[in-house]
């Protein structure tokens, strides 16, 4: 036991748990960690320009590394700023660590107008947190400390919450550090698992729907094995692209539409295999179909479809359990699904080259132009959207979106989180020219560290997706219209470098260019209006003026 202030008491605690970078912003009532990290030769701080991007970074480092990201902000609107990427976090069931400072212990809760006082401030992020505790004293700090990583990394992964005041950080007192909580997470049961290789053994036309969890619990080599052994074919959810290559011979595509193929392919399935996904509302299925469902968070089993036999527990130990009991499939039937799946492939491919739309001629120059190998973070603009279906991904965790939570302007930061996780590897952004402008400040940021992140701009001078719905469906647009920087003098004033591709083709050659740089790169990309892709054309009822209610 040694005597130490609550600040090192913390910033050692990090080290136990293996935190290399913490992503924070040093704020009056935080001096007492932030002295603390700076005399900590082991973890590197990051000072973002603005708060939104520590938690952005946090989640993009996660899902890259999977290793826990570490936010730290002032109390109050520091909470309020980095709410924004606790909500992506927590939608894509990220384990993301908040610290956050207090006002003094003593004013806490007596509205008296401190600097940064909001009541009750846990209620922020209660909804977009899966724990929070306060801290008052030094000695409390440790077990805090780790109950909160052992909370974030168990079971489902997602965002805590713990602060402290500012003299909790500075004040001195015998304190006795401590291991980290080791996770032991739920152990399917083997009945259930038995059942479910009945279930496999009887069915004629099974499909597995693979979600984020098999990421999240880095199960993808067991998930491949799985694939391999039984030889059903896959569709991923837009979190779950990467789990299994999307050229392996059983891989159907991602995201599930409306209508269309996919859509059709498990609506004829006799069971569906949902492994580690909420299989949500966007993705209704007939109420006949059986559905197997394996997640480590029982409150998604049933959730959305009734006609669910569960099992709870670690996605690794049951896909390892399952493989072992099962046995594999027959060389003709694995020939037959093979064949299959290539038919269902080339119909998706001919339906969208039918339809012609200039989205998925962008989004092929820039995969042309892009690594196997590279990390694409997948902005909420068009082409963003576009690619949950259609950008081929190869490799575990490298495609990553915004999930259900889909903030504008989260993918420039967090595609910073996924470079200083992933240093020696292609990090390309996608944002749209709206987006981009939420976090621009962060070039900075990009610059300072080095950085290099390639980040491409769709840019048609407008939030393009608004003003063409308010166009089609409203009779006419509102002010949609932007007054944009010149993109590439913006680079160049903060020290990145920046380039223009003066026809969208022309992204092939620029992006193996500008992943040859030492810094980061900024591509300007503009375009014009474009139609609405034919996936999208299902509308919600409230997309479109009502005569009445809508029921």
């Amino acid at each position: 036991m040694s005597k130490l202030t609550g600040g090192q008491a913390l910033v050692k605690s990090l080290v136990r748990e293996g935190v290399g970078v913490v992503f924070g912003l040093p704020g009056v009532q935080m001096y007492g960690i932030i002295s603390a990290l700076r005399d900590e030769p082991t973890i590197k701080l990051i000072v973002p320009r603005h708060e939104q991007a520590t938690t952005y970074m946090a989640d993009g480092f996660y899902r890259s590394t999977g290793l826990t990201g570490v936010a730290l902000v002032v109390p109050g609107p520091g909470i309020y700023n980095a709410g924004a990427g606790l909500s992506t976090a927590y939608s894509r069931s990220s384990s993301v660590v908040l610290i956050a400072g207090q006002i003094p212990r003593k004013t806490i809760g007596k509205d008296l107008g401190g600097l940064h006082e909001v009541n009750d401030q846990m209620e922020i992020t209660r909804p977009v947190t899966k724990w929070q505790k306060r801290i008052f004293r030094p000695n409390e700090v440790p077990d805090a400390i780790h109950t909160a990583f052992n909370q974030s990394k168990s079971g489902r992964t997602r965002p805590v919450h713990i602060e402290l005041p500012p003299e909790t950080m500075v004040e001195t007192e015998p304190v006795k550090l401590l291991e980290p909580i080791p996770i032991n997470n739920t152990v399917p049961q083997i009945e259930k698992c038995l059942e479910v290789v009945n279930f496999i053994s009887n069915a004629s036309k099974p499909v597995i729907y693979a979600g984020g969890g098999i990421a999240r619990s880095n199960s993808e080599k067991e998930f491949i094995n799985f694939v391999d052994r039984l030889g059903i074919p896959v569709i991923t959810s837009a979190s779950g692209k990467g789990v299994i290559p999307d050229d392996h011979p059983l891989c159907l595509g991602s995201s599930i539409g409306a209508f269309g193929h996919l859509k059709n392919y498990i609506e004829n399935a006799d069971l569906i295999i949902a492994i580690g996904t909420r299989f949500s509302l966007r993705n209704p299925i007939k109420e006949n179909v059986k559905v197997l469902h394996i997640d480590i968070d029982k409150s998604v089993i049933g959730k959305v479809h009734k006609n669910s036999i569960g099992i709870v527990g670690d996605i690794k130990q049951f896909l390892n359990t399952i493989s072992k009991k099962s046995n594999p499939i027959s060389e003709k039937k694995l020939k037959d699904n093979i064949s299959i799946t290539t038919e269902i492939r080339k119909k998706i491919d001919e339906s969208s080259e039918e339809h012609n739309e200039p989205q998925k001629s962008y989004l092929n120059f820039i995969r042309e132009g892009t690594p196997r190998n590279a990390f694409f973070i997948a902005g909420m603009t068009q082409l963003g959207y576009y690619s949950r279906p259609h950008w081929p991904t190869y490799y575990p965790k490298t495609y990553i979106d915004s999930g259900y939570s889909g903030n504008l302007g989260f993918s420039f930061p967090t595609a910073l989180g996924v470079k200083i996780g992933n240093p020696d590897k292609p990090v390309i952004c996608l944002s749209g020219d709206g987006g981009f402008m939420y976090n621009s400040s962060e070039l900075s940021t990009a610059v300072k560290y080095g950085i290099n992140v390639v980040t491409i701009i769709y840019n048609d001078g407008a939030y393009g997706n608004v003003a063409r719905d308010l166009d089609d469906d409203f009779g006419g647009t509102y002010e949609t219209s932007f007054s944009n920087p010149d993109f590439v003098k913006l680079a160049e004033s903060y020290g990145a470098v920046g380039m223009r591709a003066q026809t969208p083709d022309k992204i092939i050659d620029l992006i193996p260019e500008a992943l040859k740089q030492k810094k980061p790169v900024l591509i300007d990309m503009p375009v014009g209006r474009v139609g609405r892709p034919k996936i999208f054309s299902s509308r919600a009822p409230w997309m479109n003026p009502q005569n009445g209610l809508i029921d």
